[in-house]
């Protein structure tokens, strides 16, 4: 199976959507942030492993734990993944943070302040230009 196939590429989307499930509504560790999201998941094209990108919402402590936690966890997974998604090989699962979704809003969140900066600046330059408060009439 080559690693860009139709067939890989239904495997991973499955395999993810098991492994959402099965953190979002089955393990109890207590380590793992309830705010833990499965970016996504690639299969090998061999069935042996697998590379699951997490995100979790939360600090650098959260995000250390949730992944000692899923790691603690990797039997069950795997265990509900051979029971959920027919394979011939259940895929040994390694678990990688992804910290894309916490780059996308810090930088969201820095564009907001640039703008916020900019319209600042564009009323102070108004306001200079105009002091005495009167405006043109359009």
């Amino acid at each position: 199976m080559r690693k860009n196939s139709v067939k890989n590429s239904r495997i991973n989307g499955e395999v993810q959507r098991v492994l959402a499930e099965v953190i979002r509504g089955e393990i109890k560790d207590p380590r793992i942030a309830p705010m833990t999201s499965v970016v996504s998941v690639e299969v090998a094209p061999d069935l042996k492993t697998c590379r699951a990108y997490i995100s979790v919402l939360g600090n650098a402590d959260q995000a250390a734990s949730t992944l000692e936690g899923l790691k603690s966890a990797e039997g069950f997974i795997r265990g509900r993944l051979a029971r959920e998604i027919n394979l011939r090989n259940t895929p040994e699962i390694h678990f990688i943070m992804d910290q894309s979704i916490a780059y996308g809003v810090d930088m969201s969140h820095k564009i907001d302040m640039v703008m916020a900066d900019q319209r600042a600046r564009k009323v102070e330059d108004e306001h200079e230009e105009n002091p005495g408060g009167s405006q043109e009439q359009r």
